[in-house]
């Protein structure tokens, strides 16, 4: 179980920016009547947005 645990929460800036980052960007950009680039649906754009932004933090150990 602890090893279990411990490797979720390894992984848990990437399962933040997918699952919170994500639809929030999708979100947003929905309340303020934006489209995604290039053709894309919101939550696929936000998906990129917090896919990108979830590895950064779990490569470098930090949000910012």
């Amino acid at each position: 179980m602890q090893a279990a645990l411990t490797r979720l929460f390894a992984i848990m800036p990437l399962i933040f920016g997918f699952g919170f980052v994500a639809p929030l960007v999708a979100q947003v950009m929905a309340a303020a009547g934006w489209d995604a680039p290039f053709g894309l649906e919101r939550i696929v754009f936000g998906l990129i947005v917090g896919g990108a932004w979830g590895l950064y933090a779990q490569i470098r150990g930090r949000w910012l």
